[in-house]
């Protein structure tokens, strides 16, 4: 018997989009990975402007390339990708030089959440959009919108990009063990996400172990007093996001796939994600840091001055030269 696999939404047409949309999964990677700090100090605003600007090239760049399957006229619709692949190279550095001048080298506010919510939004959406992408190109040209939605929003390419990113983010963040787990359950979540449309009951039967596991590892972490008491509220969210998906779940199975089930799966799924890259994100320069699975390199100089400010008792979220370092 024929494990079921959920539909990928691909075909050889397709192939150079898939380059694309892989190409922008890798790029999205390896900008939060340059941009996040490795060494606990708040970013700079202007790193964060040009991260959100790349971003938003990207979602600009999908939208062209859906444009694609809706404008039966060919040419119009692949000058409009033209435009959309020179205003990602131009647009970004564009504003960031704009940023440079503006914001300088000020840092963002470790206690905001403006700059967290920005980027996650963002690249949420730009998934998302990759999945609509995927499923009208499927179809080949324009279909119902609604169908198109609940499609995109529930396919591997939406689900398994969200993955990729939070994978990455959680291989970097400076968690707590008991946070870091809580967090990889969700990621787990989003790569067995595709099937519940698909195949609800191999997909909720997924779902269930994996809640079962992370249950049971739970029960023994607070037994052996392995929970700190700032892991509180994210093992609350953690378990309410199960609930919702639960609920979501339930939902696909009892209609039988009903597209309206399957859009709030999907819308479902696409707020949590979100929310969790938005936590991931903020979680790099607040709170109290502990070690990363993998540890990035941090320059000497960055180093050296995050800890004079910090021995200084400075603001991390001022300017580096507003206060000096102190004498050694």
């Amino acid at each position: 018997m024929q494990f079921p696999f959920p539909d990928l939404l691909f075909t050889s047409s397709l192939v150079p989009f898939a380059v694309i949309a892989v190409s922008m999964i890798g790029v999205t990677v390896f900008l939060l990975g340059k941009v996040l700090p490795a060494n606990g100090a708040p970013p700079l605003i202007t790193q964060m402007v040009i991260a959100l600007a790349v971003l938003g090239g990207g979602s600009l760049l999908l939208l062209s390339l859906l444009f694609v399957f809706l404008n039966p006229n060919g040419t119009e619709s692949w000058t409009f990708v033209l435009l959309a692949f020179n205003f990602m190279m131009m647009f970004p550095a564009g504003i960031w030089f704009v940023g440079l001048v503006l914001f300088r080298d000020r840092r963002v506010d470790a206690r905001g959440w403006f700059w967290p919510v920005a980027l996650a939004l963002v690249a949420t959406g730009s998934e998302a959009l990759m999945g609509v992408l995927f499923a009208y190109g499927v179809v080949g040209g324009p279909t119902a919108t609604v169908p198109a939605l609940a499609q995109g929003l529930s396919s591997v390419w939406f689900f398994w990009s969200m993955a990729a990113i939070m994978a990455a983010l959680l291989l970097w963040a400076p968690l707590a063990v008991v946070e870091r787990y809580a967090l990889l359950t969700l990621l787990g979540a989003s790569v067995f996400a595709p099937w519940v449309p698909s195949f609800p009951l191999v997909g909720g039967l997924m779902m269930a172990v994996l809640m079962a596991g992370a249950f049971i590892a739970l029960a023994r972490a607070l037994v052996r007093g392995r929970v700190l008491p700032d892991e509180g509220p994210v093992l609350v969210a953690v378990a309410a996001a199960f609930l919702a998906m639960t609920a979501a779940g339930l939902l696909v199975a009892a209609t039988a796939g009903a597209v309206l089930a399957t859009l709030t799966f999907g819308a479902v799924m696409g707020v949590i994600m979100g929310v969790e890259v938005a936590y991931l994100i903020r979680r790099y320069y607040r709170g109290h840091m502990a070690r990363p699975w993998l540890a990035r390199p941090v320059d000497e100089e960055d180093a050296t001055a995050v800890a004079a400010m910090r021995r200084s008792g400075s603001d991390l979220g001022a300017r580096p030269g507003d206060h000096p370092a102190p004498e050694p």
